[in-house]
């Protein structure tokens, strides 16, 4: 009932000059952008709108954010073949009571400092390497001791190879798929960024049709106003019945009603676009005002070029790719580790030993006291490896059943086909979704022109119907019909002003920037 009393309000009011209408301008165009001049708000440009957005829009950092992390995550991945060094020392101190004649002491007593380090290396090929050096400073009070301190050292040189593992496959495992994750999130993250961009870019042109309709709707209230006047004017000459003056009070009334949701509508746009970009209007203002008007011809190429340009540029597309290839880095690295486990170790080294020689005596022989050396006399024959060791050995471990390693094999794969038809899926809705939004482009022209033909239409036949009307050859119910007709028009073309400019949004999300005629940014 309140959208037909607005028809009825449009349908008498707007194209018969009165007393009070010659006030306003003579044009219903002309006098609807009196009132969007006259809107009080704060003025935001497209461009700006973006930058504000793209700034403080939540799902861009929460995006950023999974960036970030993806890339930390790759980083750690990586820091695994970096070499590690190590050292460890260590001081005892021990006396100890003995009962043998050769402790040396009736209470031994010992200070021993040892230490270990080295180098660690893990190789993308699997092989783990260790360089490593162990050292023992003894101090004793043993009488039987020939050198005190005595040093002892000892260097080393190993390794381990898995021979069955994968090599370069299932030791870069981990980082292989942590660079492609990285990769996917990067591309999520600038398509995060396009589509926010989009989404603006939408909702500031729902912005400004809301603002349309409510200026269009004000405009219905003020000639609802002015007939109200007119047929009291027209009551007291005897013209029209008394009902017909309380028609007019009670359809301004509804009027009156309905510009208020306008109002609100407005208002909720408004907030809806400030929620998106993070900041509010100004506080001597309650809205945002669009002062960017939507372009009304953006000629397209073929959709075939669309869909191509599409599937070739689209950054959520590409992600996906991402995540098939760091499934696979995960599902190839498996089939090798199912099989047995055959490692490959051995080791390189050499020992030294030096100290302070002491006199040692015996039964009352004394023993030739050894030559003196300090601890650079023990590393040197490490060194040079004046006492060579080495050793060569393979460890096999074999899964009986092999349920473990081809059950994991089998888990991943899954995975892999999981995210294969996730992207055969978002393949296929992403070409449904440029071919739809490429009709609604390539027809925005004839929409606008034919909307705006019905507006001129609808106006002509409410004018001709005014006459009519007070010439008592038509009734009201007749202009009800006739002003559904206006307000149909003006709804339609409000919308087929916007939608074309929200279908190229739409075009550049999906083709991620590809397509860019027709943009304000």
């Amino acid at each position: 009932m309140r959208h037909i009393s607005f028809f009825f309000a449009v349908s008498i009011v707007i194209a018969i000059p009165t007393i009070c209408i010659c006030q306003e301008p003579a044009s219903p165009d002309s006098a609807l952008q009196a009132i969007l001049i006259a809107i009080k708000g704060t003025t935001l440009p497209l461009q700006q709108a973006v930058q504000i957005g793209l700034k403080n829009a939540t799902s861009v950092r929460k995006a950023e954010a999974e960036y970030l992390a993806a890339a930390g995550t790759e980083r750690r991945e990586a820091g695994a073949f970096d070499p590690q060094l190590y050292f460890d020392l260590n001081y005892v101190s021990q006396d100890q009571p003995t009962a043998s004649f050769f402790s040396g002491a009736p209470v031994l007593s010992t200070q021993q400092t040892s230490s270990q380090s080295g180098l660690r290396l893990n190789l993308p090929t699997g092989t783990q390497l260790n360089l490593g050096l162990t050292t023992l400073s003894l101090n004793t009070n043993s009488t039987f001791a020939f050198l005190n301190p005595e040093y002892d050292v000892s260097g080393s040189l190993s390794f381990r190879q898995p021979l069955l593992g994968g090599f370069w496959v299932s030791g870069r495992k981990q980082l292989a798929q942590a660079e492609r994750s990285s990769e996917a999130a990067k591309a999520r993250f600038d398509q995060q960024v396009v589509g926010a961009t989009a989404d603006i870019e939408r909702s500031y042109w729902d912005l400004y049709a809301a603002e349309r309709n409510y200026a269009v709707q004000k405009l219905t209230r003020n000639r609802a106003n002015a007939f109200v006047d007119e047929t009291s004017v027209r009551a007291k000459s005897g013209l029209v019945g008394p009902d017909q003056v309380a028609n007019a009070r009670t359809f301004l009334a509804e009027q009156q009603l309905e510009l208020l949701e306008r109002d609100e509508e407005l208002d909720r746009q408004s907030d809806a676009l400030a929620s998106l970009i993070g900041q509010r209007p100004d506080s001597v203002s309650a809205r945002f005002i669009p002062v960017d008007e939507p372009p009304r011809d953006m000629p397209a190429e073929s959709v075939e070029i669309l869909v191509e340009r599409a599937v070739n540029n689209n950054l959520d597309l590409q992600a996906a790719e991402k995540d098939i290839e760091a499934a696979e880095a995960l599902a190839s690295a498996a089939g090798w580790e199912a099989l047995p486990s055959i490692n490959l170790v051995g080791s390189l080294g050499g020992t030294g030993l030096a100290g302070t020689g002491q006199v040692v005596t015996i039964l009352g022989d004394t023993l030739p006291v050894p030559q003196s050396k300090n601890f650079n006399d023990g590393l040197n024959q490490v060194v040079k490896r004046d006492f060579p060791n080495w050793s060569i050995g393979v460890e096999v471990s074999f899964p009986i059943g092999f349920r473990s390693g081809l059950g994991e094999k089998d888990r991943l794969n899954a995975q892999v086909l999981e995210a294969q038809q996730s992207y055969i899926e978002k393949s296929r809705s992403l070409e449904a979704d440029v071919r739809a939004s490429y009709r609604e482009l390539i027809h925005g022209k004839s929409r606008v022109d034919a909307a705006r033909d019905g507006v001129d239409a609808a106006q002509e036949q409410v004018r001709i119907g005014m006459i009519e009307f007070r010439n008592g050859r038509s009734t009201a119910f007749e202009l009800v019909r006739l002003g559904e007709d206006l307000a149909v028009a003006e709804q339609r073309y409000s919308e087929a002003l916007v939608r074309t400019a929200k279908a190229a949004a739409t075009l550049r999300q999906l083709t991620s920037g590809a397509y860019t005629f027709g943009g304000n940014h």
